[in-house]
């Protein structure tokens, strides 16, 4: 047995090893491309920095250069215009572009001629013959202050790179020009080519850096120069625009390479190292790790060899499966392993602590019964089966005995009840819960890494409590309506989420005659009036009218949900119908019809003001109490004597 044990379990510790080793390389595979594709991002991210700040030192070169030369050029076109413009000759002119540290210099006449100039085979050259001179010929059409700052470019007389600035002359019709060798933007230019900038960046054994046109392909620089021979069936455009996360193509020589490529503007910077290069780091580290794997395998075979010779792989085996068997919730096993003093004494602590977890739960729901606080609590851990929990979990979740037994030998089953449970905690309520019409608990869950720790107790008596004064202090004890502020602060919530396309009113309503009414028969019978009336608010469509009482005898409505003017004109008529048909008893002789008059404005402005509204419903009513009684007019906007 013990060889046979040995033998198998050489075979599984070499197996591990292998594996082991396997997914070290998978590992350490994807560790060096992340290392070295981090590597090559940091070179890109060099070469974007290095060509931005060239970029930016070049434009700050020719905007210091371009203002310096300007001056220089208006300077001349001063001192020509001092000394009688054009009547210079050759010496003179180029006297006077050393004194302005100028290149050239020429005086052009308002024919467009060079009539004079620092060099003499360019006088008499006429500016409109070519395009790079034609340019300046718009100076003769413009003002005093007029100029131009040409690019560098090949000049028209000898295809020299020239930078020309010319000046409109201020005392004749003319143009005065200068013009430079662009030495130190040409040099700026240099530095911002891709050999200059590969030249900043040495590579690495293998490594290749290379820029490509992002549009054609085209190399444009390559880090062994551009004598590096690139084929287009190796670096196909389409390839490189995938590698920017890192991959594997096929470069010269059916070589493998590993590739990383960045867009740039209208360019990509790409980077690559031959996957050979790349690998033969990779089994440098698995062969030193092979070998510390293999030393361990042969000092564990040893140290096993010993364990079973003092046979205590089957009291481990049996206490393993012992605690198997209470980690799932059979609590009534008994852990008993003979053979040594050790396992004997782990047996019975192992029994001890089973039973003192098992009378736990029974000790706290004593306690919570003799506290006599609603309160109950819960318990389970991953991998567990079985719930702990203190004897009134079930009855305050209302749970039935026969579903709670279930439940508590089933972590997951139980888990997912609380979750059910939890789901919809009351609004405006922190763990608050509706367990069913007329009780409420506090459900207080803490997640750790071990399970799952729950405290519940019975807050219905709190909830009732707190929901009749929420109700008393948003409603009239008279009637039952909705109190004025309470009325707005709804009014505006369904204003605010008006559908497009449908329109709401806001009606102002107060009862004809009602102080005849409680000075005749008493207040008591103008309650029952106020009742009454309130009655009929209420009878309304609940999904169309929101109704509140104002105070005393006044009242208001907002009908909402209509899809034009003609339905709210339905309900309103709908209302007065009802108030036509309903008596209210005054006394045991004499009853009356309700009369009631009513000012409306109606909108479909989900951005509205509410008090604004009833403002306007409210001047609606007191134009009809004016006039007449008991029916309902529209607020009708009036024109200001000033429009």
């Amino acid at each position: 047995m013990q060889k046979t044990f040995m033998k198998y379990t050489f075979l599984i510790i070499t197996s591990a090893i292998f594996l082991i080793l396997i997914i070290h390389f998978r590992f350490s595979e994807n560790m060096l491309e992340e290392q070295q594709y981090g590597t090559f991002y940091a070179k890109t991210e060099q070469m974007i920095h290095t060509l931005e700040t060239n970029q930016e030192e070049l434009q700050q070169l020719n905007e210091s250069l371009d203002e310096d030369y300007l001056t220089r050029a208006r300077a001349a076109a001063y001192v020509l215009d001092r000394e009688g413009g054009s009547s210079m000759d050759v010496w003179q002119m180029q006297y006077l572009a050393r004194l302005l540290n100028v290149d050239e210099l020429h005086v052009i006449d308002e024919n467009g001629i060079i009539v004079s100039g620092s060099i003499s085979k360019y006088v008499g050259i006429d500016m409109d013959d070519h395009e790079q001179t034609r340019a300046f010929l718009t100076l003769l059409e413009s003002g005093d202050n007029a100029y131009l700052i040409q690019e560098a470019q090949p000049n028209a007389a000898e295809n020299r790179i020239m930078k020309y600035v010319g000046v409109a002359r201020k005392r004749r019709r003319g143009i005065v020009q200068v013009g430079f060798k662009p030495t130190r933007q040409m040099e700026a230019i240099s530095r911002n080519t891709y050999d200059y900038i590969f030249s900043r960046f040495p590579t690495d054994i293998g490594e290749e850096l290379f820029v490509v046109d992002a549009s054609t392909g085209e190399v444009l620089g390559h880090s062994d120069g551009m004598g590096k021979d690139f084929h287009e069936d190796c670096y196909q455009l389409e390839q490189l625009n995938d590698c920017e996360g890192g991959a594997y193509i096929k470069g010269e020589e059916g070589e493998t390479m590993y590739v990383v490529s960045r867009k740039y503007e209208d360019v990509l910077l790409c980077a690559l190292l031959p996957q050979s290069i790349l690998f033969r780091r990779i089994w440098k580290h698995i062969l030193a790790i092979s070998a510390y794997l293999f030393f361990v395998e042969a000092a564990v075979m040893l140290l096993l060899n010993y364990l079973v010779k003092q046979k205590v792989i089957d009291g481990i085996h049996h206490i393993i499966g012992n605690l198997t068997s209470i980690t799932n919730g059979n609590f009534d096993t008994i852990v008993k392993v003979g053979g040594n003093r050790e396992f004997e004494e782990l047996s019975t602590g192992i029994n001890t602590m089973v039973k003192s977890i098992v009378n736990l739960s029974d000790r706290i729901s004593a306690i919570i019964e003799i506290s006599g606080i609603p309160l109950a609590a819960f318990e389970y851990e991953r991998g567990m089966n079985h719930v702990f929990t203190t004897s009134g979990l079930g009855e305050l979740l209302d749970i039935p005995a026969a579903k709670a037994a279930k439940l508590y030998k089933n972590s997951t089953l139980f888990g997912q009840y609380m979750r059910e449970v939890t789901e919809e905690p009351i609004e405006g309520e922190e763990d608050i819960f509706q367990i069913n019409e007329g009780k409420y608990v506090r459900i207080h869950m803490s997640k750790s890494e071990e399970g799952y720790l729950g405290i519940v107790t019975d807050t219905t008596k709190d909830m009732l409590q707190k929901r009749q004064m929420q109700y008393e202090n948003t409603h009239d004890a008279l009637t039952g309506l909705c109190k004025f502020g309470y009325f707005k602060q709804l009014a505006e919530g369904i204003l605010h989420k008006l559908p497009h396309g449908e329109v709401c009113a806001f009606v102002m309503l107060d009862l004809d005659y009602f102080k005849p009414i409680n000075d005749t028969f008493g207040h008591d019978a103008g309650d029952r009036y106020l009742q009454g009336f309130s009655g009929i608010m209420q009878s309304m469509p609940e999904e169309h009218f929101l109704c509140a009482r104002r105070s005393g005898d006044e009242f208001c409505m907002m009908i909402y949900g209509c899809e034009d003017k003609a339905g709210i004109l339905g309900y309103l008529d709908m209302f007065y119908k009802e108030l036509g048909e309903t008596d209210i008893c005054l006394s045991d002789t004499e009853s009356r019809k309700i009369s009631a008059s009513a000012g409306f404005v109606w909108t479909d402005d989900a951005k509205g003001n509410v008090s604004e509204l009833l403002s306007h419903a409210d001047e609606a009513l007191y134009e009809m109490k004016k006039d007449t009684k008991g029916y309902y007019v529209e607020y009708q906007l009036k024109n200001h004597p000033d429009c």
